[in-house]
């Protein structure tokens, strides 16, 4: 027994260096979040980068495709303007002869009936073949100028037909002309308009594309035949590169010349084509950011949902991973109980042996004991002559040694009863002697602590049906409570009361102490398992747990009042009679057995 008891330390050591120390709990939680943000916002940020890049080349196509419609849109309407003009000149040069148009008034009114709508010429002229005037309407005094020496003379004469680029010319300002060649019986002439250029420039520019777009001519030497928003005036040299003539539309990502205005480069969506007809390049361009600025927005709104799905993620892994974290230590800590529980229970199981051994030895030498004072009652009273005083002190010291041998029997008795283990058994139980025992097992203990126990038991309490050894763990541990609840204390009391409540067919006893006593919070839980207010080391919280279940399958009650600072009473409430599960009275074993 002493060599099992002796390595229960070291099982104890075992059990505490088992246990996770607190920095696994840190360890957990940083791994639980890890692999949850590895497993969530991973895939969450990837799908939304995936989902974010399509939707980008999805918008650059749209916003190229929109840059294509616009400037085939512009250059239709540019070449329609264009077309109408030529078209008309060379109906006016067809439908009349040069002695037509020398006619008074005749130029005059064909200049005002290509007129009557708005205003795109700005003069008309008939030239014959050697460049001088036949003919002139116009504000400018040109009848005395000869063109013979003009590179759009010598184009119309080759070609038959020509649009020039802008130049200055005889007026000092930009212009263009259309210049149609027509034949008669004396050669060939020339039917020349020049086209309102605010008009026609009002055509390109006054085009608005957002705030930073912009839509000019240039032609292929790379002279600005409209005037750019930002880039440049018309008749300046274009900064970018003109390029060879491609056929079709191209849309181009670049970045932006510093123009006029001296603002610097930024990326740019180009969109280039080339009129047929006379060979200008047509640019439409805008900022890549504000072309792009609702996908930019969208992207933006992606990422911002993006990032606040992310953190509520990690702020809802976070509390989880608490929670649980939280439930593990509280496992952790039942688990350490139960242990603890374990180690008590086998040191007392330990102890319990011990005590069967130690009755018994004691029982062993109060047997002799007992022998030997019958022989000397036996030899006194054989005995004569003896001296009477001597014979009376005899005779109380035999008597003092029987009331010491019979209190000797008491508490090797009790003890035996204390370590016995068996069965639960449904028997006869005398309350108040019962309670009479746990005093005298409990007595010392309390006194040595300053305790006082008060027994108030009424004789009208009659016996009960119940188990005997269930009900000594309740009180053992209802006293072994109250005097704990003294331990602030150098004094106290423990009072035992029992009462026959006839109408209700129970018996109640009250145990009453004097001590600390608890307060709400405590009394709402003090019958949960592993709920103590001991030091750690001190209690398990399962005692009065255990006493609720044992008190509960005893068909009794248990119920607790207290006021803090003042004591505790614990109510317990026995049947008579313990009822089995259908509702009837269980016979004593006794007769259980008879019966069987």
């Amino acid at each position: 027994m002493l060599h099992v008891l002796s390595h229960m330390p070291e099982a104890a050591t075992a059990v505490v260096s088992d246990m996770d120390p607190p920095y696994r709990y840190k360890r957990l939680f940083k791994r639980f979040v890890l692999l949850t943000l590895v497993c969530s916002v991973v895939p969450l940020l990837l799908v939304g980068w995936i989902i974010s890049n399509r939707y980008q080349r999805s918008a650059e196509t749209r916003v190229m495709a929109a840059f294509r419609n616009e400037i085939q849109h512009h250059r239709k309407v540019i070449e329609l303007f264009l077309k109408d003009h030529r078209s008309k000149l060379e109906l006016m040069a067809q439908s009349n002869g040069r002695q037509d148009f020398l006619q008074p008034g005749r130029l005059r009114s064909l200049f005002d009936l290509f007129n009557q709508d708005r205003l795109t010429l700005t003069d008309l002229g008939v030239i014959d073949a050697d460049g001088n005037h036949l003919a002139y309407v116009g504000p400018y005094d040109l009848l005395d100028k000869n063109y013979a020496e003009t590179h759009w003379f010598k184009m119309v004469m080759e070609k038959g037909l020509y649009i020039s680029d802008m130049f200055m010319g005889f007026r000092r300002e930009p212009h263009f002309i259309i210049a149609v060649k027509g034949h008669d019986a004396i050669g060939p002439w020339i039917l020349r308009a020049t086209v309102y250029t605010e008009g026609f420039r009002a055509l390109v520019e006054n085009v608005m594309i957002g705030r930073t777009g912009e839509i000019f001519l240039v032609n292929r030497e790379g002279v600005y035949q409209t005037t750019s928003r930002y880039s440049g005036r018309i008749m300046e040299n274009a900064s970018m590169t003109v390029g060879p003539v491609h056929p079709g539309i191209q849309v181009r990502q670049e970045a932006s010349d510093a123009g006029f205005n001296g603002e610097r480069s930024v990326r740019q969506i180009v969109s280039t084509a080339w009129l047929e007809t006379p060979q200008w390049m047509l640019v439409v361009r805008q900022d890549y950011a504000e072309a792009f600025a609702a996908e930019n927005r969208a992207n933006l709104s992606v990422l911002v949902f993006l990032l606040i799905s992310a953190a509520t993620i990690l702020g809802a892994t976070i509390l989880v991973t608490r929670h649980m974290l939280d439930l593990v230590k509280r496992r952790d800590v039942q688990a350490e109980t139960l242990n603890r529980q374990l180690m008590q229970a086998s040191k007392m199981a330990s102890i319990g042996e011990l005590s069967v051994g130690v009755a018994h030895e004691i029982n062993n030498p109060l047997a002799i004991i007992s022998t030997e004072r019958e022989i000397l009652i036996d030899a006194s009273q054989k005995a004569s002559g003896m001296d009477p005083s001597f014979s009376t002190q005899l005779d109380s010291a035999m008597h003092q040694i029987d009331v010491q041998i019979q209190r000797c029997k008491r508490i090797t008795h009790n003890l035996l009863r204390f370590s016995r283990r068996t069965e639960s058994v449904i028997d006869t139980v005398d309350i108040n002697a019962f309670i009479s025992e746990v005093i005298d097992l409990m007595e010392r203990e309390a006194r040595s602590s300053g305790i006082t126990f008060f027994e108030r038991l009424s004789p009208d309490v009659p016996p009960i049906l119940s188990d005997l050894s269930q009900l000594q763990q309740v009180f053992l541990n209802l006293i072994t409570n109250a005097i704990d609840a003294h331990e602030d204390k150098r004094y106290g009391s423990v009072a035992i009361s029992s009462t026959y409540l006839e109408s209700e067919k129970t018996v109640e006893i009250v145990v009453s102490d004097t001590g600390c006593g608890m307060s709400q919070e405590t009394l709402v839980r003090v019958f949960d398992p592993f709920f103590t207010t001991k030091p750690m080391g001190r209690g398990t919280g399962l005692g009065l747990s255990i006493c609720y279940s044992i008190i509960k399958g005893l068909g009794g009650q248990i119920d607790v009042k207290s006021v803090p600072g003042q004591g505790t009473d614990f109510i317990i409430r026995l049947p008579l009679r313990k009822s089995d599960r259908t509702g009837n009275a269980m016979p004593p074993a006794n007769q259980m057995e008879q019966a069987a």
